[in-house]
């Protein structure tokens, strides 16, 4: 087989590829740039799922980030295993072609147990008293204490938060080039956060110099490993999985379940609430623009649908036969699916008085949180000198003492401009895909559920 090189460039569209980005622009023009037909819903872990098992998500039942347990009672995010994703991978067709091929996959979603030969993923420590720990997860595990010591510890806080720059993809790239020099697989998968960032926090304006910045920056990384899989052989394809679009405020769709008295909450200490999604009728877990509405009361179904139909910054409403027309008719789904308008987003907020938020919702906490929150990146506009108060707050941590890094703001309105999950209206605003190989592209877009034979034919022509 042929070795192939996939970069996965976050948030990177047909728009953003020009004068910013010159190692980019020059691969497009050696190969060629395709727009690439993404899934609904267009998030992580969802569009990640389909470009490696070429399913929709009713096949590979990654149907968002994160969703409803109803065994559990429970709303989990951002979960880890392999095995929740069905389908066949990539890297296990191409075994079967050839069982001398070899794959390994780095900082991919879902990168934990599976059958891939090398693999790592963020995976930070979490001690009894309250730290978290920046770490991550390899397999095999000498290949953990490996990148540490050729790299140091890996950025989780420069990963996701208010503190997030370049360094966390530096870090991915480094390890992913280690991993070829040292592993040589046959298919190298990287993940690249960087525009991810700044494309929310200041939506995909091309004019603003730090979005200018930020794809000068991710376009230098890229560069090198393109020249390194160029050097040694490799063909190279660069994929994104969603593009990101202009917003100006949040749909607080649990607030209006709450205010119909279908939400159940339960009081904690000080006041505050926590969403009970067992007990309540209906509640949403919120995705970006997309957003699953747990029915747990059938009877109510209609009034919940009317219900959400008439409420501000909602396009539309997907009941069975709109998920199966989606390709998302799956059992981990709502029973209702809620997409918001282009300009919109929805905030997983359950809470009537900011008093009664829960104390994790000032801090950054993609686990407890019942929804995705982009407010996450930004430090509270309130707070005088944010990264003096997350360092003091951060010593005291360090001294044995208990506090909250309680340095998120509950305003969801005013700070995040870009978000992503509904699919673009203009293709160029959206996903894509480049080639090395030009003959192998189709003549227009690729389709998401196409991105897995896509690699297979780099693998093997």
């Amino acid at each position: 087989m042929h070795p192939v090189l996939v970069v996965l460039a976050v948030g990177l569209s047909p728009a953003l590829v020009g004068e910013h980005t010159p190692n980019l622009k020059r691969l497009a023009a050696r190969g060629g740039l395709r727009p690439l037909t993404t899934v609904t819903p267009a998030v992580t872990c969802t569009v990640q799922s389909t470009l490696v098992t070429g399913l929709a998500p009713s096949g590979h039942g990654i149907v968002a980030n994160g969703w409803y347990f109803r065994d559990l009672s429970e709303i989990w995010l951002w979960r880890q295993s392999n095995r929740l994703v069905a389908g066949e991978k990539i890297w296990e067709a191409a075994k079967k072609r050839d069982p001398g091929f070899t794959c390994a996959k780095m900082f991919w979603w879902y990168n934990m147990y599976s059958s891939a030969d090398w693999s790592a993923t963020p995976r930070p420590m979490y001690p009894a008293d309250g730290r978290k720990i920046p770490d991550h997860y390899a397999h095999p595990y000498q290949l953990h204490d490996e990148l540490d010591a050729k790299l140091g510890t890996f950025p989780l806080f420069k990963f996701w938060g208010p503190l997030t720059d370049i360094s966390s993809t530096e870090w991915i790239a480094q390890a992913t080039l280690h991993v070829m020099q040292t592993r040589n697989p046959t298919l190298a998968l990287a993940y690249l956060p960087h525009l991810d960032y700044n494309l929310q926090r200041l939506g995909p304006d091309l004019a603003h110099p730090r979005l200018q910045q930020d794809l000068r920056e991710l376009d230098a990384v890229c560069g090198k490993l393109i020249d390194y899989a160029q050097a040694s052989g490799r063909e190279v394809v660069v994929v994104s999985e969603y593009g990101i679009t202009p917003v100006t405020d949040a749909v607080h769709i649990n607030r209006a379940l709450r205010q119909a008295g279908l939400i159940a909450v339960r009081p904690e200490e000080h006041g505050r609430e926590i969403l009970d999604p067992g007990a309540s009728a209906a509640f949403a877990v919120a995705d970006h623009q997309v957003a699953h509405v747990y029915v747990n009361d059938r009877a109510r179904i209609h009034d919940v649908r009317a219900l959400l139909e008439k409420l501000d910054g909602v396009e539309r409403v997907l009941d069975g036969a709109g998920r199966r027309e989606m390709g998302l008719e799956h059992e981990r789904c709502g029973e209702l699916v809620a997409i918001s308008k282009a300009d919109r987003w929805f905030s997983y907020y359950y809470w009537l008085e900011e008093a009664r938020a829960p104390d994790f919702a000032r801090t950054v906490d993609i686990h407890r949180k019942p929804g995705y929150d982009p407010v996450e990146l930004f430090f509270d506009p309130e707070i005088a000198a944010p990264k003096l108060a997350s360092a003091w707050r951060l010593a005291k941590r360090k001294l044995g003492l208990r506090t909250l890094m309680d340095v998120v703001s509950l305003e969801a309105t005013r700070l995040v401009k870009g978000s992503h999950g509904r699919l673009t209206d203009d293709p160029a605003h959206g996903p894509l895909v480049i080639s090395s190989r030009a003959d192998l592209l189709p003549a227009g877009a690729v389709q998401a559920t196409a991105f897995k034979p896509l690699v297979l034919r780099h693998l093997s022509d």
